[in-house]
């Protein structure tokens, strides 16, 4: 759901249909029939957007049907915890939760907690929240007496506890609404729901897959949500054939999460400094880490970091250079970036490996932007559409931008590929892999690390001798990284020591628990510790699965400590016993003392299953041995959310923020607290807008990769898939006169695009709310650049983010379409401007 695993993960793909030979059953909810589709025993077509609905209703059958795991339930998770008498759902205040501030457009969290009792955030505590998005991004996980919120009733009867407060929510989410919301039969949902329930408990678990289908929404997190309560209701978190696996776009996109080229989080998800909150090191740590659960150890994981940046420079006295970090002053996310260029705030940009001109929503908003810096450095391996901009973007044609007005110095540097560089890669099940140099990289190209290495290098030249404090930062850095011929290519394997990290005299160290908060070990990244334990890469291993056993621990290594299933002492049941045999994982060997298994117990493995936390225990020690989820300090999996999200505490179906129609379960329209621009370079179209009748979808295919900068200058892909097309059903192509292989116009209030016209039955109209709603989907691999060229699909799309990771909507969006191509030059910036006057005329319901 939310993916297209056979076409953009094909080499993962086929575990899956190992998986279906062995007898596994196959379903894919998807708004379009794909070769994933092809290969599942079911396709249910849904309309692009409302997956909570879906999976809202999967909870409410769950639940009225009484198909959850119970003991699972009771024990695991939150659903005995009494919830604030303060505390509305959305069925009180139709659509809206309490604490709703529409001065501010954001949430006062704080009638949203359990009963008698303040409970922080386990991925992110927003005290700087609101509408925008901004966040201190605190990664506490509540203060809890004893280890336990106080008021629980595991007969999950009271009126608020959890469970029945998540029976209300979804009570609503029946078949029947969900085949008017989402468009698909009713009967297709219950075979999905009835199939999933069959298929989960003590002997049987099942597992959802997702990619950015589910991520690139206005309520991209609660779709993640509403999939992590089913699956905590059927108890298929923490156990082997369970879970929800996020497949990643590339090779590393774990990896640049973990050790992030994110703007808000530190190496291993820890929060980076806010300037207001953060005014020292004790503060951070107070305010960042909990008295039960792992993020207890924060200072040591903290201390650790800031010594493997600036090593002996980092003393207990001068606070480990904690005022060396940089600090968040708000929202410094990508898109808000990109309008401090318009409006002349970000004077440089560094692009490496991305191609915003072609790649991100609003092309036009893009380039305009680039065309108003004073530098741009480009790192790729060909000349990507983001460096060429200055001479063949398409608004050069318009008249929008002129060659000759262009300020902008734009540097362009030849890039490494993949197979001229080493390295790790971390990929979507928290693997580590190591990848040998094949071959030299040719001429000028460098490696990602060469460039940020030398440049690191050069700065520090330049600034030598300074006296100037704000220049201590970058002079005491740790940046001794030993380098190879001619080149000087410095050594991925000594970095990838320095994030294992070291104590004091050297030794690489074999864990994160041995971190020590009093500066005397250093570590990169504290849940990649132990991937460098005895001295050896442990990514580098590749011992065959024929040699070792089925979970096969020696192929790479796993963060955290090499486990393989985060959260496995889920797998057996409160007294340490297998939930069953077929699905024995980790479980308590009382002979030994000891957590046992086919992998590494998450959990400290001689913590016995009756074990209860003493009283002032702190950390990991505060968690009870019948409580898995080790990273929340209560122990449990959260049904529902009393902190860290800026949209509700429960996942709750919204239309998106282009839509042809109502919200048919609540007046409030869209997800309230989604991150808006109305600026007049990013206008919308209004909601239920006739002028854009049609839902417009965008996806990927296996011949090109991306933005197309990889692939487009390959031949024979080029071959493969030569021109930008639209898919749209039969009936559309009668409807707008559109011509299989001919020519079409697709129309928002940003620009229009042409494309070739592929009429196909996999793209089926849905009938929504009594009506009929027409899909048209849109690849959005090309550009002006390569061997093979088309317009941009990201070009229609505007600007509206999901408010707690500042995601784009780019899976849904309105538009018109009509035969032919478009116009050219200022013709079609008067075709855009016609729409936009009809569509301000026609109106439209809330957006």
């Amino acid at each position: 759901m939310g993916s297209n695993m056979a076409e953009n993960h094909p080499v993962g793909f086929q575990w899956v249909m190992e998986a279906r030979l062995r007898g596994a059953k196959v379903m894919h909810v998807d708004p379009r029939f794909t070769r994933t589709s092809a290969t599942a025993h079911l396709h249910v077509p849904i309309r692009a957007g409302t997956d909570i609905a879906f999976l809202g209703g999967l909870a409410n059958y769950i639940l009225q049907n009484e198909r959850y795991f119970k003991e699972y339930l009771v024990n695991y998770t939150n659903a005995p915890v009494i919830v604030s008498e303060k505390f509305a759902d959305t069925e009180d205040l139709d659509g809206l939760f309490s604490g709703w501030d529409p001065e501010s457009g954001s949430y006062d969290v704080s009638t949203w907690q359990y009963e008698g009792l303040q409970v922080s955030a386990a991925a992110g505590k927003r005290e700087m929240g609101g509408a925008t998005g901004e966040q201190a991004h605190y990664a506490q996980g509540g203060e809890l007496e004893g280890g336990e919120p106080p008021a629980i009733d595991e007969t999950l009867q009271h009126p608020r506890c959890v469970f029945q407060l998540l029976k209300k929510h979804f009570r609503r989410y029946t078949p029947e609404m969900v085949e008017k919301i989402c468009g698909c039969p009713k009967e297709q949902f219950l075979e999905v729901a009835e199939t999933l329930c069959e298929n989960s408990g003590r002997e049987k678990t099942s597992a959802f897959v997702y990619s950015v289908g589910w991520t690139q929404h206005t309520v991209g997190v609660q779709n993640i949500r509403a999939a992590s309560i089913v699956q905590l209701l059927l108890g298929n978190i923490g156990r082997p054939g369970g879970g929800i696996l996020a497949l990643r776009g590339h090779a590393s996109i774990q990896g640049s999460t973990d050790i992030p080229t994110l703007y808000n989080i530190l190496p291993g998800y820890i929060p980076m400094p806010h300037a207001h909150a953060h005014t020292s090191l004790d503060l951070f740590v107070e305010r960042n880490s909990s008295r039960a659960g792992y993020w207890g150890n924060m200072r040591s994981y903290m201390v650790s970091l800031l010594k493997a940046y600036w090593g002996d420079a980092a003393t207990e006295e001068n606070d480990f250079c904690f005022d060396y970090l940089p600090r968040l002053t708000g929202d410094h996310s990508i898109y808000p970036a990109i309008m401090g260029m318009v409006d002349g705030r970000v004077k440089g940009f560094f692009v490496m490996g991305e191609n915003p001109a072609v790649g991100a929503a609003n092309g036009k908003l893009q380039r305009l932007a680039l065309a108003n810096l004073e530098w741009l450095v480009v790192r790729d391996m060909t000349e990507v559409e983001t460096a060429s901009f200055w001479y063949d973007a398409p608004e050069i044609e318009t008249g929008e931008l002129k060659t000759e007005e262009i300020k902008t110095e734009v540097f362009f540097l030849p890039a490494a590929s993949h197979v001229e560089k080493e390295g790790s890669f971390t990929n979507t099940q928290r693997l580590l892999q190591w990848r040998e140099k094949a071959v030299e990289p040719r001429g000028d190209c460098r490696s990602d690390l060469w460039f940020m290495y030398h440049l690191g290098r050069r700065i520090r030249e330049k600034l030598a001798g300074s006296t100037d404090p704000k220049d201590r930062p970058v002079l005491d850095l740790t940046w001794d990284y030993p380098t190879e011929g001619e080149i000087e290519e410095p050594s991925a394997e000594a970095v990838l020591r320095e994030i294992n990290g070291w104590d004091a005299g050297g030794r690489a160290l074999s864990g994160y628990t041995e971190l020590k908060d009093d500066g005397s070990t250093a570590c990169g990244c504290w849940i990649y510790c132990g991937v460098y334990a005895d001295e050896t890469n442990q990514a580098n291993r590749r011992r065959p699965g024929s040699e070792q056993s089925w979970v096969a621990p020696e192929w790479g290594w796993a963060w955290p400590m090499n486990r393989r299933i985060i959260y496995n002492r889920a797998s057996a049941d409160p007294q340490g016993r297998p939930w069953s045999e077929r699905k024995k994982y980790v479980w308590w060997d009382e002979e030994q003392k000891r957590w046992v298994g086919h992998d590494i117990p998450d959990f400290q493995a001689d913590k016995p299953p009756d074990y209860v936390p003493p009283e002032g225990a702190r950390a990991e020690k505060a968690i009870r041995g019948d409580k898995p989820f080790i990273m929340q300090a209560d122990g449990r999996g959260w049904l529902y959310v009393p902190a860290g999200l800026v949209d509700g505490p429960f996942p709750t179906h919204y239309e998106a923020h282009e839509s042809p129609f109502e919200n048919p379960l609540y007046r409030q329209q869209a997800n309230p607290v989604r991150q808006r621009f109305p600026r007049p370079d990013n206008p919308y179209n209004p909601s239920g807008s006739e002028v854009f009748p049609c839902v417009l979808t965008t996806y990927r295919l296996t011949e090109h990769h991306t933005a197309g900068g990889m692939t487009r200058t390959v031949p024979h892909l080029s071959e493969l898939q030569p021109e930008m097309f639209c898919e749209v059903s039969p009936e559309l192509a009668e409807e707008r006169g559109l011509q299989n292989g001919g020519w079409a116009t697709i129309v928002t209030a940003r620009t229009a695009i042409e494309a070739r016209v592929l009429v196909t039955d996999r793209l089926a109209p849905l009938k929504v709310q009594g009506r009929v709603v027409h899909q048209v989907g849109l690849p959005y691999h090309w550009g002006s650049k390569g061997l093979v060229t088309g317009d941009s699909a990201n070009d229609l799309l505007g600007l509206v983010l999901d408010p707690n990771v500042h995601i784009g909507e780019y899976k849904t969006a309105t538009c018109d379409i009509r035969p032919g191509r478009r116009p050219r030059g200022a013709a079609l910036l008067r075709l855009i401007e016609d729409y936009r006057r009809r569509a301000s005329r026609n109106g439209g319901g809330a957006s």
